[in-house]
């Protein structure tokens, strides 16, 4: 495993920690995100994100946690990078309908290198049903 894939692996495993922490989770992102949810929302920009993760977490949604598996790395360039993952949800929202959220999505990340640290640009997550 190459340095590279090692930090991105790393960067992966934080914001799958931080999922319930707006402070740290938006900022493994660019200011200049796209993200599309498991539920097809488009956020587009870092405050963006950090204003829609603010409200989840004051509603049940700070219930429903995710986890993250990496499937494959592949390097377009030196300094970016795409992240085939599963994402499992554990929806535990008390009395959610088991058809409400699905229980796992394909996603991908596509990181790009700042400096020397690797940060989220695009985050798209598909259903599977």
């Amino acid at each position: 495993m190459t340095s590279d894939e090692k930090l991105i692996r790393e960067l992966v495993a934080r914001s799958q920690d931080a999922q319930l922490d707006p402070d740290v989770l938006p900022a493994l992102h660019t200011d200049d995100l796209v993200l599309i949810n498991v539920a097809g929302r488009r956020l587009f920009g870092r405050e963006t994100f950090a204003s829609a993760m603010a409200e989840a977490l004051s509603s049940p949604l700070k219930d429903v946690r995710t986890v993250l598996d990496i499937e494959d790395v592949r390097f377009t360039t030196p300094d970016v990078a795409i992240v085939s993952l599963t994402k499992t949800i554990h929806d535990e929202r008390p009395g959610a309908d088991a058809t409400d959220l699905p229980a796992a999505g394909a996603m991908t990340y596509v990181l790009t290198r700042t400096d020397d640290a690797w940060q989220i640009a695009l985050a798209q997550t598909t259903p599977i049903r």
